[in-house]
């Protein structure tokens, strides 16, 4: 919808394929926690940023603490810099529900509700969150944060794990194994496909409401852990 946009990719193929990535993207193999991605900023003028790089693996990432830190809070910290110096119109983060945990109550979730995460990645999450907001106050970085639910759709990892319970069950039930549900399977979610996610995703870094907004991007529809799963 937006041929006039030139898109810039970069990732460390940590849970992704490079068979992927639209030939009309201009790549960049980089490991964002470790390396330095200054200089594709040289090298293009960048007006908006969309940061949705992390390890989200939240059950795992009290066991992983350094790598936890380094892959998502540390990156983060890099590419705000980046932004600052580059002069970028708007950097637009994508976090995590994590970020409530304690303070988050019953569903539904409202966007100012305070932070109070009960794991490494949610307080990874919390602190890149922070470090945004407080960089558009002292050095004026236009930002909005994205808090996704749920996000699923076509090309997504299913061998990992640890992260997303569709791509879980997914490949769990490829190999014939049994889905697993904790407690009763009543809890309620909403799922959010991809192809749903990518307009609001646009006008998050485009739309002027959007400025220094925390949004919850998600389903409208909810639905019980046994629905998904018998899905």
């Amino acid at each position: 919808n937006h041929p006039d946009v030139e898109v810039i990719g970069v990732d460390d193929f940590s849970g992704g394929y490079q068979e992927n990535i639209n030939p009309s993207v201009k790549f960049y193999n980089i490991d964002l926690g470790t390396q330095n991605c200054g200089y594709v900023f040289d090298t293009h003028h960048i007006d908006i940023v969309y940061h949705f790089a992390a390890y989200a693996a939240e059950a795992l990432s009290p066991f992983i603490r350094q790598y936890n830190y380094t892959n998502n809070l540390l990156a983060t910290a890099g590419v705000i810099n980046q932004c600052i110096k580059h002069d970028v119109k708007r950097l637009v983060f994508t976090s995590s529900m994590g970020v409530y945990g304690f303070g988050a109550g019953e569903p539904p979730f409202h966007e100012d509700m305070a932070r109070a995460p009960i794991d490494s990645y949610g307080i990874a999450k919390a602190a890149c969150e922070q470090d945004i907001e407080v960089a558009g106050v002292q050095h004026g970085l236009d930002w909005c944060i994205i808090r996704p639910h749920n996000v699923f759709g076509a090309n997504q990892n299913i061998w990992d794990s640890y992260r997303n319970v569709l791509g879980i069950w997914m490949y769990k039930h490829l190999t014939d194994q049994p889905l697993t549900i904790f407690g009763d399977g009543n809890q309620i979610r909403a799922f959010s496909c991809i192809d749903d996610s990518l307009e609001p995703l646009w006008r998050a870094g485009t739309d002027p409401k959007a400025s220094k907004q925390i949004v919850n991007l998600g389903g409208i529809h909810e639905y019980t852990i046994n629905e998904a799963a018998h899905t």
